[in-house]
């Protein structure tokens, strides 16, 4: 069962995250910055990239000491996202790909070493109560809810839609 848990969990992640990065590379440049509810285009990608980051991780603390946080220090600045207030930081493009793919590495290395013990640990975040299992339920979800927002900004922009994405359906394959 837990192979099974496993596997099923990395193809949604891994469609969710094909998704977001469909929106992401689709965003004409004029748009980057360009409003989406209360966040700009480019803010509202590295919140959903920030806290899938989180989410996959076991604690905040634990965020920080990565190395690719640490690599990147200055755009993370003082993690204004946990603080609860709107974000106030911009963010490149090309940094928002390369996170991206840094959270694609994680789900795989994160998923690849969960067990029956750790996923029915309880989250270590003040603001989550529930098992670890349900809480990558929760990241994809969370994923989910603001691709859709980022696709119906590029569809009612640019005409330009996000296709359904499912199991084995890689974003990467579109400029191959």
């Amino acid at each position: 069962m837990l192979d099974a848990f496993k596997q099923l969990t990395s193809n949604q992640y891994e469609a969710a995250l094909c998704m977001i990065g469909l929106c992401i590379k689709q965003c004409p440049d004029s748009h980057w910055s360009e409003f989406v509810a209360s966040l700009k285009f480019c803010q509202a990608a590295f919140h959903t990239l920030f806290f899938t980051d989180v989410y996959l991780g076991q604690n905040l603390d634990e965020l920080r000491k990565q190395q690719f946080h640490i690599n990147h220090a200055e755009t993370f600045g003082d993690y204004e996202e946990i603080g609860g207030g709107l974000q106030q930081a911009l963010y490149d493009k090309a940094f928002v790909e390369a996170y991206l793919s840094h959270c694609r590495q994680k789900m795989t290395s994160v998923l690849a070493n969960e067990t029956d013990e750790s996923l029915n640990t309880i989250a270590d975040f003040d603001w989550i109560k529930f098992s670890r299992a349900e809480l990558h339920v929760y990241n994809i979800r969370h994923i989910h809810h603001h691709a859709a927002q980022l696709s119906l900004r590029l569809r009612l922009d640019h005409g330009d839609g996000i296709p359904w994405v499912g199991t084995g359906w890689r974003d990467d394959l579109m400029s191959a």
